[in-house]
């Protein structure tokens, strides 16, 4: 027996007792990591294969304190690989050929989410097109499709395939520079580079989008109307485009129906594939589900009922489901009880109406508003005039006039006004602004959709 095996539990209380990690930290994340292999002054821990998604969050946080301890306790140097159980069972000669900390490192560079392949995407009726679309992209990348344009609602799925995309290109050529970001993040380096006044910031954003080999831009919608972003974005394009590197692109809408995306936007958004998602059907549903729930059905312990009552009642985008799912498996875990039908209905209570519209209130509208623009729904409603609380006052009062029959005079009273004609001032200032500013549109549509997520 190797000498970091015999002694695995005690370098584990040691990094426990040395990083001052609280019983929690230490129960969550590190007790149950088991000691696999030693090989060449590699040092190989497994994880157990039904915690598969915070692989990387442990790989992260964690690999130091381990390489710290080990070659401290053993006075020698040792390099950290983290595997799966599952993976180490299989082929234990190979240990870290799909699962490895390199490969963490490179998809970690391109931003990608370990989670998200094609071997765990559910294909339907709904996505087979996209899914192929995909494929081909990522085992020809600047060959074919180019740019691919994903489009479809919220929560279907276009996020996994992008990622997707990513995996198996440095899957299959790990030298290719690849790198997945959103929109939100690019038009904030943007801004950032803009801020800064000089001439190598700039040079050094361009570098970093102008010279990959592959661009996965997520939720392109939100740089339309963002003048300097967009400008950057369609010169990053065009160079890319014209070195034959592959874009990918998604967005919630075909290029035709954005209706204030500028025409050189629209066309070279059209010139490879735009591919469509849509809300999974009830066979694609239980297929997800059934996915999903691989894990626990091992022990049989989530029966075909359950699955099928789940995938009846969630019909609007997979992320809803996957949130039942995972709150059905919580529910029944804190109350230490098997998972019946009678226990689902319970746990999915507030999110299954299967013939009961959502009653929209104020309160809710409040809520969703404070939490979209990170104040306090208190301030929302309170009579503080800072400038951060009167534009979510302001959408407060159109959405409430908008999304239910509350009289202005009730509005008011619910946000502390005692005359309407200031709720009537809100709702118009919004309603001027919504003509002219395409950011607050989006955002209030974001908005609408987590208060009316189907």
């Amino acid at each position: 027996m190797h000498a970091i095996q015999e002694n695995w539990e005690l370098i584990k209380e040691t990094i426990k007792r040395e990083y001052e990690l609280s019983n929690v930290v230490y129960a969550t994340w590190i007790k149950n990591l088991k000691f696999h292999s030693v090989e060449d002054h590699v040092v190989t821990i497994s994880i157990a294969s039904d915690q598969s998604h915070i692989l990387e969050y442990i790989i992260r946080k964690y690999k130091d304190f381990f390489q710290v301890t080990i070659c401290e306790m053993m006075n020698d140097f040792y390099e950290i690989n983290f595997i799966l159980e599952n993976v180490a069972n299989e082929n234990s000669e190979e240990p870290a050929e799909n699962t490895s900390s390199e490969k963490i490192d490179l998809y970690r560079q391109a931003n990608l989410a370990t989670k998200y392949t094609f071997d765990n995407f559910v294909v339907g009726s709904n996505n087979n097109f996209a899914q192929s679309a995909c494929l081909a992209v990522a085992e020809s990348p600047g060959e074919v499709f180019n740019p691919l344009f994903i489009y479809g609602g919220s929560g279907l799925g276009k996020t996994h395939l992008m990622h997707s995309i990513g995996h198996y290109i440095l899957d299959h050529n790990p030298n290719m520079k690849v790198l997945y970001v959103n929109s939100e993040t690019f038009t904030n380096e943007v801004i950032e580079s803009i801020r800064s006044g000089n001439s190598s910031s700039m040079n050094k954003l361009r570098d970093k989008y102008r010279t990959v080999d592959v661009l996965l831009i997520d939720d392109i919608q939100f740089i339309i109307g963002k003048e300097s972003t967009q400008e950057e974005f369609f010169h990053t394009f065009n160079t890319l485009y014209n070195n034959g590197k592959a874009i990918i692109i998604s967005s919630d809408k075909h290029p035709k129906q954005m209706e204030t995306l500028d025409e050189r936007f629209s066309s070279r958004f059209q010139m490879g594939l735009p591919a469509d998602i849509q809300p999974p059907n009830y066979e694609t549903r239980v297929a997800i589900l059934l996915k999903i729930a691989e894990p626990y059905n091992k022990t049989g312990s989530i029966s075909n009922e359950i699955i099928e009552y789940i995938a009846t009642n969630i019909k609007s985008n997979i992320r809803e489901l996957e949130g039942a799912f995972n709150k059905l498996i919580a529910f029944a875990k804190i109350n230490n009880k098997p998972i019946t039908m009678e226990l689902a209905e319970e746990a999915l209570k507030d999110m299954i109406y299967p013939d009961k519209p959502k009653l929209i209130t104020p309160t809710i509208i409040i809520q969703v508003v404070a939490e979209h623009y990170g104040v306090n729904a208190q301030d929302i409603t309170s009579k503080k005039r800072n400038a951060e609380f009167v534009l979510p006052r302001q959408v407060v009062m159109y959405l409430c006039r908008e999304l239910t029959d509350i009289s202005l005079t009730n509005i008011g009273k619910i946000l502390d006004r005692k005359d309407h004609t200031t709720v009537l001032h809100g709702v118009n200032k919004i309603e001027e602004q919504l003509a002219t500013n395409s950011e607050l549109a989006q955002h209030i549509e974001i908005i609408k959709k987590k208060i009316i997520p189907n």
